[in-house]
């Protein structure tokens, strides 16, 4: 299985040595794009109640930065596909200390959430799949390794921005916060975007580029079943990350502590995202998918349930190995069942999907709570998401095995 899902150039060929610079760099920039993403769950507390919002109305911010990440990393990845990535990174960097700026001057929920759609749009979904396909190119031997440390920035950025932002709020209050983080995203992202740089072999891997990969299925179908999955898979994790520190801050927590599980949930997640692309190198991506997905569903309903910190802070580390298994699985997956004509496209459409759950569940999170007044009800819908993710992936996986072996029939008449 592990064979038919990686790819293996002769061993005379090597790996170039500045595609592991691009991993740093790629790194860095989807870490602190998704560290925002993140960080906006120790906002949604400080803005509801300076502005009277419900927690779905300050959820939403999230939501939009998810919808317009979607949206937008579909056209960026038709975009990378025909004209490469290059500038993606500088424009990226730009965009996101802007948006920041703009929230900092936040007056009304419209402008919140088109502050969040601007760096969704030109921050996050630039830097991300975009820029992970580039990656994925540089790499002919063990991508899934590469991939994996790649991705490992966004959990660490999940977690510490969060925490930083916390810190912040309680220093000198949320508009600062928000003031502070802009000049900071801009004095570091800015310099490491001028490194990126197109992978050499990725023009010629997309001339050369077969329309099957080797699933047996066309890049269609098989980006329409990692897609499907993606959805409910997202929406399982996205209320955890995005209602986790509202929930501990309701139950006494002080809001630093709160973000301080969600920071052990990501940290310890970063070290998983290295070792689930690894894992997909061993026994393939899919399983490796399947696998993270049933722990990412199961611990997902037990964080309303659970007391003590002890007891918080290693479900949180659990979590957040699934979860970042989950996440790098799905990079993987996608990277090895298209061709290499379809990868910038392929990444932005899982991607597509992915952030319309995330931005589904985070929005679900919120009204449930709005509902029923505490969050039993809003993780249990997470779960619920979960299982059927799971029953997605159990599908495609008897697909592919099925179009396996016709494939070896069809060869052996």
């Amino acid at each position: 299985m592990n064979k038919a899902w990686t790819e293996h150039d002769p061993a005379t060929l090597r790996d170039p040595p500045y595609a592991w610079v691009m991993v740093a760099v790629v790194f860095l920039l989807s870490g602190l794009a998704f560290g925002m993403a993140s960080g906006l769950s120790v906002f949604i507390k400080p803005l509801s109640a300076e502005f009277g919002w419900g927690r779905g109305e300050a959820a939403s911010g999230y939501s939009m930065l998810a919808m317009s990440s979607a949206i937008a990393g579909v056209f960026w990845g038709f975009i990378a596909d025909r004209w490469g990535s290059r500038y993606f990174g500088i424009v990226g960097a730009l965009c996101m200390p802007l948006a920041l700026y703009l929230l900092s001057t936040t007056g009304a929920l419209w402008q919140f959430n088109a502050s969040c759609f601007l760096f969704g749009a030109l921050g996050t979904a630039m830097v991300s799949s975009p820029l992970y396909a580039n990656v994925g190119f540089w790499f002919r031997h063990r991508p899934g390794l590469a991939i994996g440390v790649m991705a490992s920035g966004g959990a660490v950025g999940q977690g510490i921005v969060p925490y930083l932002a916390a810190l912040l709020i309680e220093a000198d209050g949320w508009r600062s916060a928000f003031t502070t983080l802009s000049i900071g995203y801009l004095i570091v992202l800015l310099p490491v975007a001028l490194l990126v740089r197109e992978s050499p072999s990725r023009q010629e891997s997309r001339l050369a580029a077969s329309p099957f990969a080797s699933t047996g299925m066309s890049d269609f179908e098989a980006i329409t079943w990692i897609s499907v999955a993606v959805i409910f898979c997202c929406n399982c994790m996205s209320v955890p990350i995005v209602h986790l520190v509202p929930m501990l801050t309701d139950r006494g927590l002080p809001a630093d502590q709160a973000a301080s599980v969600l920071m052990t949930l990501m940290l310890c997640g970063a070290l998983v995202r290295v070792l689930g692309g690894r894992l997909c190198d061993s026994i393939g991506a899919l399983p490796a998918y399947m696998f993270m997905s049933a722990g990412q569903t199961l611990f997902a309903f037990a964080f309303p349930h659970i007391e003590g910190s002890i007891s918080l802070y290693a479900l949180a580390a659990v979590f957040g190995f699934t979860f970042s298994g989950v996440m790098s699985s799905i990079l993987v997956c996608t990277r090895m069942m298209v061709s290499a004509g379809f990868a910038a496209r392929a990444m932005s459409i899982t991607s597509f999907f992915g952030w319309l759950g995330m931005g589904m569940g985070a929005f679900m999170g919120g009204v449930f709570f709005d509902w029923y007044e505490n969050y039993t009800q809003a993780f249990a819908y997470a779960s619920l998401m979960g299982v059927v993710n799971l029953l997605i992936l159990s599908a495609f996986y008897t697909r592919v095995r099925n179009r396996r072996r016709f494939q070896r029939s069809f060869a052996a008449t």
